[in-house]
């Protein structure tokens, strides 16, 4: 009984193993060196062996073999040493003098500075069923240089063409007014697309800019007749407004002018000297007859019902 009741209390009493959480599913990745969770291995005899037969080498060529040992890494520049296949402890190197082993180290230099590229013209099929062509340009740097070598072959190719499948893929789900009215928002998601793809690899997608989006002939002459034809109709609206606030203004002028008989007179001398002054050079002379000699001598019959400012006609002479 106290066997098989220590038996279960020994069964109950120990904690699951909790295994260590892995940033990337893979089988290596366990210990984060530079931002990489890489399998952290004791170093072998045969490595300790080749190393010690390595300084050996180069002490035995000294000073020749120190022209090999040294690598200068810029201040923009960061070195990531595999030796014997492995990265070595720290992840990266540099800026400075770095020493390594040329027998077993191979140096992989990385530059960290920001860096661009521009995606070729890529012809989308937007959500409406218009072909349109866009190109854009991609700035990106380096935040790990441990991923960037160790988790992709070709870092600045794979973020191109990654950069080409996203445009298409976002730009196809949107329409033409909203590729052309959007051009900021679709940017921005963009470059939050390539930055989350691009994070397992130590890249970090800075701004995305569109350059330009070119729409077919046919559909530029379509949307250049649509705006003509919207520019003449909204200019023939406003010619009819004016023309109706001018038959306002003129409605309104005469029925001040019928007030006073005097101003539409003195009104209609101003309108003869304006005839008679023309444009400077203008060899026009107004005569202003009374109409009442007119009538006089034509026998006609006005009426007393004329007003008094229709008594003077102009005679024009050229």
């Amino acid at each position: 009984g106290g066997g098989g009741g220590g038996g279960g209390g020994g069964g109950g009493g120990d904690p699951p193993k909790v295994e260590p959480q892995k940033k990337y599913e893979t089988d290596t990745l366990i210990v984060p060196i530079d931002g990489v969770w890489l399998k952290e291995t004791k170093v072998g005899t045969l490595s300790k062996v080749l190393s010690i037969l390595s300084m050996v080498l180069i002490a035995c060529t000294f000073p020749f073999s120190m022209i090999f040992c040294f690598k200068v890494i810029a201040q923009y520049e960061r070195a990531v040493v595999l030796r014997l296949g492995r990265v070595c402890k720290g992840g990266s190197w540099g800026p400075g003098l770095c020493f390594y082993l040329p027998c077993l180290d191979e140096i992989k230099v990385v530059d960290m500075r920001t860096l661009s590229f521009e995606v070729p013209p890529q012809e989308v099929l937007t959500r409406d069923s218009v072909t349109v062509s866009v190109d854009a340009v991609v700035y990106f740097r380096i935040s790990s240089p441990v991923a960037s070598v160790c988790n992709v072959e070709d870092v600045e190719q794979s973020s191109r063409l990654l950069a080409q499948t996203t445009l298409r893929n976002i730009f196809g789900t949107k329409s033409l007014n909203e590729l052309l009215a959007e051009r900021e928002a679709l940017s921005h998601d963009l470059q939050h697309t390539l930055d989350t793809a691009t994070e397992p690899w130590g890249v970090v997608v800075e701004r995305v800019e569109i350059k330009d989006v070119r729409l077919p002939a046919s559909l530029q002459r379509s949307m250049a007749a649509e705006a003509e034809a919207f520019r003449e109709a909204r200019a023939k609206e406003v010619a009819a407004q004016g023309e109706k606030d001018a038959a306002q203004a003129l409605r309104d002028a005469s029925d001040q002018l019928m007030l006073s008989p005097c101003s539409i007179q003195l009104r209609y001398l101003q309108a003869l000297t304006g005839i008679s002054s023309g444009g400077g050079e203008s060899s026009t002379i107004v005569f202003p007859i009374p109409i009442n000699l007119l009538n006089r001598l034509g026998n006609l019959d006005i009426g007393p019902s004329q007003p008094i400012y229709e008594n003077v006609n102009p005679v024009v002479k050229k």
